[in-house]
Parts: structure tokens; C-alpha cells; sequence
């Protein structure tokens, strides 16, 4: 039995070796694929139970695991949307088979990709993986999505041939009131501001502000009549009493805004409303108290601050993804729209999900149940575009196992032909 043993043994190892080799090979093929994972090859011996009269040799056992978690190198490219995750996590992604068959297609897991928009305006990769993220609201903020399934995620998908633009809703204004103009013996000069914004069809229009200064016989009024006018009906949409405090601690800022025509101001958050043509604006002009909002200093009238959303009407010329996963249409007017938000998976166990073709991984209950991220929240690291990650293989480390597999298997096989000799010596005692 002892050397029968030795002779199972041998084989065993040759088994071992050969698998060893084979992840190897695998290994060194995939040296230069993008996203590559390394194969490792681990021994388990195995031990059988031992009699007194002599030693049984169990041989040994070969497992392989694909080291998931390992990453490559980051390097750079020209195309916006190749995205590597720098760090913990996984991008989702779809297979664009299961997508045209409707409904929710499974999702698949992976580290890097260059995806690129195809005929439907997908973003997929040359494998046939498309991109999953969150869709954005109107207003570019991302709905609350359930973060422990997939049942939120949707194929990003991006019509690049579109022409967008976004109306106005809200604007700021900070600015500056001379606080010589409304004192007694004033010009009472009126100061005068226009502000663009869009309306819904993405036409530049303008908000004309006039600040009318009230002029006491004696003193400081510190009073200002605020009256707003929309100019594409020529129409006065709001107007405001403002007055501006005067003590030590608040001097020259808000102190109370009545209103005379238009919305109503609202003192909690500094924001009144008025109707133009295309519809409610609110427009912050600050809170009582406030230095950022509009103001009435011993200076020169200065608008300081303007601000305000909206677009005009554009031809898309890039998608953008940053390094929170929000993926914006960027267009020729320079303004930019949210469309997406890729979040990142996070597993407790990376190593045991399931190896799929074209480096895609699925989970498994061997890898443990996946919550979805914000890319730099949590454990997960961020997203880079621009950038592939390169394949983890160290081809020279590979080489130098190859050699000691090499030798090894080499040494099993000579136990093997030792094993052969002895057994031949055997049959020879009956000559």
C-alpha cells in the first residue's frame, strides 16, 4: 500500500502542477487585457490515516482563486467616458443582450471599462456591457433609490444628437446700495440693474431692477423701492419696499422688505417670488441680517453677485463623468446638465463572486450581499474618467512561478518513475 501510495501521490501532484500551470498561462494571456484579475493556484495537502507498520502518502490538492481584489495600474486615455474605480468598489453593468430583452436586466460587477454611446445612445463597452447608473430628476438632483438591490439602476443611456436648453427658475442677487443716496439733500438717483435669464424655450430674456431711493427732509430714510420689470412683456412684475438697518452690530443690512405688488417676500429664507412671461422665478435677494445678499453701505452702488440656473439652448459636445459618478451632457454654451449617477458596489468579500467573462463579476452568497455607494462615500474609493486600469499580472513573477512549477512537476514526475522502478524490482523477485 506504501507504494501505491507514493504512486497516487505523484499523480495528484502532476494534477496540482498542471492546474498551477494552467493559471499560469491564463495569467500571462491576459497580461495586457484592461481589468484583468490575476488566477492564483493554492496547495491543500491531504492526509490519510497512518498505521503503525508503514506511512500512506495522501498527496495534495490544488484551488484556485481569482484575486479579485487585487488592481492594476491606472493609465490614462482620451476618451471621457473609460472609467477605472480608484479604490474599493464596483462599477455596475448589464449585459446589452439582457437589456433588449426588457424588464430588469441582472446586474454585473467590474472594475474598469471604456464604454462608448452606440446606436441607442448606450454607453457600452466593446464586450457588450452596458453602464447602469441612477437617473437624474429634471432639476439634476438624484431621487432617493433603495441601495441593498438593483431595482433603481437603468442603462445610461444619452441621446447625442440633442439639442437642450433649461429656463430660469431662481436667481441671486448681491449687491450694493449707496447709503448717501437716501439721505436728506440726496439726487435720489435711481440705480438700475438688468439680469438675463431663460425662458422655456430657452430664449435669453432679461429682469430689469430699479432701486429708487427715498430722500427724507432730514436724516436718513434708509429706504429703497425695489420694482422689477420682465422686458419681454414690458411688464412690472414685483415691487418692494426695502429697508436697511443702521445699529452697530447689523448696519447695512436688511431690516424688513415689504411687499407692495408681486410675491410675497418670505424673511426665513431671503427668497421672493415673481411671474414672467414664461413662468415663477424666486429670486434670493438675503435674509435680514444677511452681508451676502443686497446691502446699503456708504459706497457706490455694486452689483456684486449675480446668479442663476438655467441655459440657453445648446448643442451637446461631451459627456462628463466626475469622481462623485455624476455623468453631465456638457454643451456648446458651456453649461452642462446631470443625467446620471453611477454608484459603486461594495462587498465584504470580493473574492467570491463568480468570474464572468470579459472581466465581469457576479455576486454570490460566498461574496456576501452588496450595498450600493456614492463613489467616495463609505468604504468605496472614487471614480476616474479619462484613465483604463491595466491588467494586475506581474508577467515577470509569473515567469518565475512557471519555472518552479516546472521543476516541481518535473520532480513528481520522477517519483513517478521511481515508483515504476520499485514496482518493476517487485515483479522481478519471482524470477
Amino acid at each position: 500500500m506504501t507504494i501505491s501510495s507514493s504512486l497516487n501521490a505523484g499523480i495528484a501532484a502532476l494534477m496540482a502542477y498542471g492546474s498551477r500551470l494552467a493559471s499560469i498561462s491564463d495569467n500571462v494571456a491576459n497580461a495586457s487585457t484592461y481589468g484583468y484579475k490575476r488566477s492564483q493556484t493554492d496547495f491543500q495537502s491531504l492526509v490519510l490515516s497512518n498505521s503503525g507498520r508503514g506511512y500512506a502518502a495522501g498527496g495534495v490538492r490544488a484551488t484556485n482563486v481569482r484575486l479579485i481584489d487585487e488592481r492594476g495600474a491606472v493609465v490614462g486615455t482620451d476618451n471621457s467616458t473609460d472609467l477605472v474605480v480608484r479604490g474599493r468598489g464596483f462599477l455596475p453593468v448589464a449585459r446589452e443582450a439582457d437589456i433588449a430583452q426588457g424588464g430588469q436586466p441582472p446586474m454585473l460587477l467590474g472594475t474598469t471599462g471604456s464604454f462608448r454611446t452606440d446606436a441607442e445612445g448606450y454607453l457600452r463597452s466593446s464586450s457588450g456591457h452596458v453602464l447602469m447608473g441612477w437617473p437624474a430628476n429634471p432639476d439634476g438632483s438624484i431621487p432617493t433609490f433603495p441601495r441593498d438591490t438593483a431595482d433603481g439602476l437603468q442603462p445610461v443611456q444619452i441621446n447625442a444628437n440633442q439639442f437642450f436648453g433649461e429656463p430660469t427658475t431662481r436667481m441671486s442677487l448681491g449687491l450694493n446700495l449707496p447709503a448717501g443716496e437716501t439721505q436728506a439733500g440726496a439726487s435720489g438717483a435711481r440705480q438700475t440693474l438688468s439680469v438675463e435669464y431663460f425662458d422655456n424655450l430657452g430664449a435669453s430674456e432679461n429682469l430689469e431692477f430699479d432701486f429708487t431711493p427715498t430722500v427724507p427732509g432730514a436724516g436718513s430714510s434708509n429706504e429703497w423701492t425695489m420694482t422689477i420689470t420682465d422686458a419681454a412683456t414690458t411688464t412690472v412684475v414685483g415691487e418692494y419696499l426695502l429697508t436697511f438697518d443702521d445699529s452697530r452690530s447689523e448696519g447695512g443690512t436688511l431690516d424688513t422688505v415689504t411687499t407692495l405688488t408681486g410675491g410675497p417676500y418670505d424673511p426665513a429664507t431671503g427668497l421672493l417670488g415673481v411671474n414672467v412671461a414664461g413662468g415663477p422665478v424666486e429670486i434670493d435677494i438675503g435674509m435680514p441680517g444677511d452681508r451676502d445678499g443686497v446691502t446699503q453701505l456708504s459706497s457706490a452702488f455694486a452689483p456684486l453677485a449675480i446668479d442663476k440656473d438655467g441655459f440657453p439652448v445648446g448643442n451637446m459636445t461631451e459627456i462628463a463623468v466626475d469622481e462623485s459618478g455624476y455623468v453631465s451632457a456638457v454643451f456648446d454654451t458651456g453649461f452642462s446638465r446631470r443625467l446620471y449617477q453611477i454608484p459603486l458596489a461594495d462587498l465584504p468579500n470580493p473574492n467570491g463572486m463568480i468570474s464572468l467573462d470579459e472581466q465581469t463579476y457576479l455576486p454570490s452568497p460566498d461574496s456576501g450581499s452588496y450595498f450600493l455607494w456614492d463613489a467616495g462615500d463609505g468604504p468605496t474609493g472614487d471614480i476616474v474618467s479619462n484613465a483604463l486600469e491595466e491588467s494586475a499580472t506581474d508577467v515577470a513573477r509569473e515567469l518565475t512561478d512557471m519555472i518552479r512549477t516546472q521543476r516541481a512537476y518535473s520532480s513528481s514526475a520522477k517519483v513517478i518513475q521511481t515508483v515504476d522502478e520499485m514496482l518493476q524490482e517487485t515483479t522481478n523477485l519471482k524470477r
